[in-house]
């Protein structure tokens, strides 16, 4: 008959242990290049973020029509020579813009708004070569993480779905009585490059983190957070692309006064009977007076999401839920100032910067709501 032994014998100090995989079983089968595909991601997103600025620049200084055609592969080397230049401007010449805001412009003057147009679709051209040669490598090498490979190919299908949507927008304003693209072709356009944007960075943020750590994490989940938070990244996202409607069509240069519009708390043109449901496209005043409104409501549920977020057990998401509500009223400021000092582009871009910012901020938040980061006890 066999000794009798103490429950406590296995785990003393002179007990083997059975080895266990570095890193948990989760982590021991093949993990791709996590680092390596989230230092490409990170690339990708800092591009991104520059071509929603230069695309923000691009509108303020009316450049966007100065080139008329879309030439994906031929059309990145720019005029080489006078007479390439004079057949450039000669097309420009023969659109609405032109001939109805631009006449008498010189070819210098042309070449200047030429050159941000070009600039804007080379970074696009830039981006697109940056993710097929990270894409592709990390594929031949057989280095992207499992289950990454159809999340990676969506952003090149994003983006190259961007390309064609910005070419749509272009020619919306090559025809007619247009002096602009259309507002609504313009909001898909920047709504796209926010979602591509935010693919990006929900994507790094996973890869900053083992799957253990990502699966574990995922018990602690806030679920009414969670869903407040994806509410209000919507609510933003909305947002946005009113701002967009209001780039479109010049409206933040309407109406220059607040809280009151031209001293009244409905602007005098607030519906125009010929245009009917176009008004909330095409009346500068019903489309600011909108976004001046949805930004109300939208501090108002800011407001009541940053205060459960506060409630929060979780260090790391309380303070993300107060970073991300910091930024919002830094851009409702913003956007105060942008209308007083008559949608100055030097305002103006800084308001879309943050948007940027806001947009990052809200997703941060979401993340840390649905994968808190784990603390000790004392937090």
């Amino acid at each position: 008959m066999s000794d009798k032994r103490s429950i406590f014998e296995d785990v003393g100090e002179g007990a083997a242990q059975p080895s266990a995989p570095k890193g948990g079983m989760i982590d021991a089968g093949k993990r791709g290049a996590r680092g390596a595909v989230r230092l490409w991601l990170m690339v990708l997103f800092a591009l991104v973020v520059v071509m929603i600025a230069v695309g923000g620049l691009t509108r303020l200084t009316d450049s966007g029509l100065s080139i008329t055609e879309w030439k994906p592969v031929t059309g990145a080397l720019p005029p080489m020579d006078t007479a390439t230049w004079e057949g450039e401007f000669e097309k420009y010449r023969a659109i609405p813009e032109y001939q109805l805001q631009n006449k008498g412009m010189s070819l210098e003057e042309f070449k200047v708004i030429y050159w941000w147009e070009w600039g804007h679709r080379q970074l696009g051209r830039v981006i697109g070569l940056v993710w097929a040669v990270g894409f592709l490598g990390f594929l031949a090498l057989r280095k992207i993480p499992p289950g990454w490979t159809g999340r990676l190919l969506l952003l090149g299908a994003l983006g190259g779905a961007q390309g064609a949507i910005g070419w749509w927008m272009v020619s919306s304003g090559l025809r007619g009585q247009m002096l602009d693209v259309a507002s609504y072709r313009l909001a898909v356009h920047l709504g796209l490059a926010f979602v591509i944007l935010g693919f990006i960075a929900w994507y790094v943020m996973l890869l900053g983190r083992e799957e253990r750590e990502l699966m574990q994490a995922r018990r602690g989940r806030e679920a009414k957070l969670f869903g407040l938070s994806t509410g209000w990244l919507h609510f933003a996202f909305l947002q946005i692309l009113i701002g967009a409607l209001v780039a479109g069509i010049d409206a933040g240069r309407s109406y220059t006064d607040w809280p009151l519009m031209a001293g009244g708390l409905l602007p005098p043109d607030f519906w125009m009977a010929d245009l009917g449901l176009r008004n909330f496209f095409e009346n500068p005043g019903l489309v600011q007076f909108i976004h001046r409104v949805t930004g109300y409501v939208l501090l108002g549920f800011a407001v009541m999401v940053w205060l459960k977020g506060r409630k929060s057990a979780h260090v790391a998401t309380r303070a993300a839920f107060t970073a991300a509500f910091l930024a919002l009223l830094a851009q409702i400021v913003l956007g105060i100032v942008t209308v007083l000092y008559v949608a100055a582009w030097q305002v103006a871009i800084v308001h879309q910067f943050v948007a940027v910012v806001l947009w990052v901020l809200i997703l941060r938040a979401r993340f840390l709501s649905q994968y808190p980061i784990a603390q000790s006890v004392r937090g």
